[in-house]
């Protein structure tokens, strides 16, 4: 490791202008519509609080010896201007309101509540909700609707409610939409405010709609597929739960996955009209059978600088619970080497290289790196990593050739009563990317944040939030005044200097 460390030393600092950018809002699910997850500033030191807030007001908390908490919870959204807008959950089987709070002091500015009503779960999922590049800001209501919000930095705004399948229909019949249509994905915007997700249909309804995919432009104009035609395959009966979809550089391509709730299809769509383009049957790169695709999972495409594409599944054959990091073509024809975890997981893109205009993009992932105590083989030896998708090795866990590990680290605390060397897992589905800093931002389920200097492969920095605690997985971000954001014990955590 001492040489891939060496290594990653040279390509960061060399490759300086790799690291920077401009200063965008965060968008929602991993900041923008690549999934990416880029800070739009330098972090702030993680040093201490700057403010607190509950993200749950309900949380319901499972027994284990540190108690567990099974519940996604979404991702803030930040304004250019700073303010934050936070998904709250304020029941226990789940009412959702929006609070907006200032980001430099977490002083309340606005809150709305929604009438969103969950699709069926065994992990609770998130309120779907996004801020577009126009500070458009959309979440999920009632019967498949969306609200709108229009400048979130102000106490009032232009409001609304849309249906991608005609704001009337829902009207007319709000009963049967209301108990037989609900989005069961994040949402995304493209660059021009169009936006995009997956709902799921219990029932009957005048419209004859199917658990599909939806396309809704700002006033409201919307089409949809359903999943099976989406994937040309009529046994295909909705989209994956929480996975948010994910958008071409270009704009041109929406890929998101479906399935039979068990195993699918990722797919490529046409952005604008959502016909089918591409699509590839999820395997497992050791046995070639079906891969697992489970509603527990808030995995979602992540989009390379190259249009490659990542994402993660179950395994069919023993790999520890870990899972597989699925790499396709931007195509979907040609699959690359996978990585060796990804069930749950979003990866980051950490850039290497040179990043002018014309030239071939290089880059790493940064992925969580479980190794569960309680699955198969598993010693409870939970990393996270640095992956090179174009390099390879031997995996450690199966007879795969996997992405080549740049850098991984342990979380140094041990978990008690657990064989020596089990550490508490991490409990992230994707973890933000700290440029300048050359670093990376990553929780755990042990209470604390950390810094991990990909420089040094060392946690230069790390702030204790809370005792441990089993949870569904997190995401971490930055703001652009630099204040890191943390998820953790069911807690919205405002960190910096």
């Amino acid at each position: 490791m001492k040489a891939a460390l060496t290594w990653v030393i040279a390509c960061l600092i060399v490759a300086g202008p790799a690291w920077g950018g401009n200063v965008p809002a965060w968008r929602g699910d991993a900041g923008n519509a690549q999934h990416i997850a880029k800070a739009p500033a330098a972090g702030q030191a993680l040093a201490k609080f700057h403010w607190q807030m509950p993200v749950d007001l309900a949380p319901r908390v499972h027994r284990k010896p540190q108690g567990e908490i099974l519940i996604h919870y979404a991702s803030p959204m930040i304004t250019a201007k700073n303010t934050v807008l936070v998904p709250v959950k304020t029941t226990a089987n789940g009412a959702f309101e929006i609070d907006a709070v200032k980001g430099a002091t977490g002083s309340k500015v606005w809150k709305q509540t929604t009438d969103y009503l969950l699709p069926p779960y065994d992990w609770l999922p998130p309120l779907p909700a996004h801020l577009t590049k126009q500070n458009r800001l959309y979440f999920a209501g009632a019967g498949g609707t969306v609200y709108f919000r229009d400048t979130p930095d102000s106490k009032t705004g232009n409001s609304g409610q849309l249906a991608f399948f005609g704001i009337s229909n829902y009207q007319q019949n709000k009963r049967v939409y209301n108990q037989n249509v609900m989005i069961d994905t994040p949402i995304t915007a493209d660059e021009q405010g169009n936006i995009y997700f997956g709902f799921v249909v219990l029932g009957s309804t005048p419209l004859g709609l199917k658990s599909g995919i939806a396309r809704m432009d700002s006033s409201g104009n919307g089409i949809w597929i359903s999943a099976g035609d989406a994937a040309n395959d009529q046994e295909i009966s909705q989209v994956a739960m929480n996975c948010a979809p994910a958008i071409s550089a270009d704009g041109s391509t929406i890929y998101i996955t479906v399935s039979d709730s068990a195993s699918g299809y990722l797919v490529g769509l046409d952005s604008t009209t959502l016909a089918p383009k591409y699509r590839a049957r999820l395997l497992d790169p050791v046995d070639k059978q079906v891969a697992g695709i489970s509603d527990d999972s808030s995995a979602a495409p992540t989009i390379g600088p190259d249009g490659q594409v990542f994402y993660g599944v179950l395994e069919s054959s023993p790999h520890n619970c870990r899972g597989w990091m699925l790499q396709f073509s931007p195509d979907l024809a040609t699959e690359g080497t996978p990585g060796s975890f990804g069930w749950d997981d979003t990866v980051s893109i950490v850039p290497r290289g040179d990043t002018r205009p014309g030239t071939v993009h290089d880059y790493y992932l940064m992925s969580k790196y479980n190794n569960y105590i309680d699955c198969d083989n598993g010693d409870g030896h939970n990393e996270i990593a640095i992956l090179n998708p174009r390099k390879t090795q031997q995996d450690h866990y199966s007879s795969a050739t996997v992405m080549k590990e740049v850098e991984t680290i342990l979380d140094p605390h041990q978990v008690s009563g657990e064989p020596q060397g089990a550490v508490y897992e991490w409990c992230i589905n994707t973890a933000v990317v700290d440029r300048d800093n050359k670093s990376v931002i990553a929780n755990a389920e042990d209470g604390y944040t950390y810094r991990w200097d990909l420089t040094t492969n060392t946690f230069s920095e790390m702030l204790n939030l809370n005792q441990p605690i089993g949870e569904a997985y997190t995401p971490t971000l930055i703001g652009p005044d630099g204040t890191i954001y943390a998820i953790n014990d069911a807690t919205l955590y405002a960190i910096g200097n």
